[in-house]
């Protein structure tokens, strides 16, 4: 969400700083994850046999591994145990398709480990579910009415503040599943050397995604604070 052009700007100008940062790291994963999806992997697994792969190397037999639509879509749900892959990952005998269904089953061996973050991120999501649904538009209500009924933006602010830690909570948990995966594929049976250090050159850029969504979450947060703490001070 994108704040409105008033309050502090200071904040605005970082804001817009870190939104163009984003746009960056974002073309550049896209361009990275291109370039590596060109390049097979000696082995010539394909990103569903490395999921299942690591997913048994690790004891899980419980995780399904499934194909479902989109491009970087992949993720792994906790609610019915399976890895979803993009078909691109799925099917591709790539690098960018080992590292990526790594990745997920990282997040399958959080899960079996109950890695504390993952549950935390889990218990979250149904919150900021209803949250994100409401609060741009309480946020707009409550800047319009921040004279008469400053508690509305306030409220806004408190349901913003839960999408923002939950951006926070992530950070830890895609980069854990990241050093799970590579510590695994380290393990020379999937890819080589080589291979490796494209694999987590990838990985690591994707990672940065996460980290550009929970700093521009962060400051639209304070922007949002700086708003209601100087609609409070003109009404005082």
């Amino acid at each position: 969400m994108i704040p409105f052009m008033m309050g502090n700007p200071g904040i605005w100008i970082i804001f817009l700083l870190v939104m163009l940062g984003g746009m960056l790291i974002s073309y550049r994963l896209r361009s990275k994850f291109k370039t590596y999806a060109q390049i097979p992997l000696a082995s010539g697994m394909s990103g569903k046999q490395v999921a299942e792969k690591m997913l048994h190397d690790h004891g899980i037999y419980d995780v399904q591994v499934v194909s479902v639509n989109g491009f970087l879509s992949d993720h792994y749900n906790p609610a019915n145990k399976t890895v979803n892959l993009s078909p691109d990952v799925y099917e591709g005998r790539s690098i960018a398709s080992a590292a990526v269904a790594a990745h997920e089953c990282g997040h399958a061996v959080q899960h079996a480990a109950a890695y504390s973050m993952l549950m935390l991120r889990s218990r979250l999501v149904p919150v900021v579910q209803f949250s994100s649904g409401i609060v741009q538009w309480v946020l707009l209500a409550g800047i319009f009415t921040i004279r008469i009924f400053p508690g509305l933006l306030l409220a806004g602010i408190v349901l913003f503040a839960l999408t923002t830690l939950f951006s926070l909570v992530t950070l830890p948990v895609e980069f854990d599943a990241s050093r799970r995966a590579l510590a695994w594929l380290k393990g020379g049976q999937v890819v080589g050397s080589q291979e490796f250090d494209k694999a987590k050159d990838a990985l690591w850029w994707a990672a940065m995604t996460y980290v550009v969504a929970a700093v521009q979450s962060l400051l639209t947060l304070l922007y949002y604070i700086s708003i209601f703490l100087s609609g409070r001070n003109r009404n005082s």
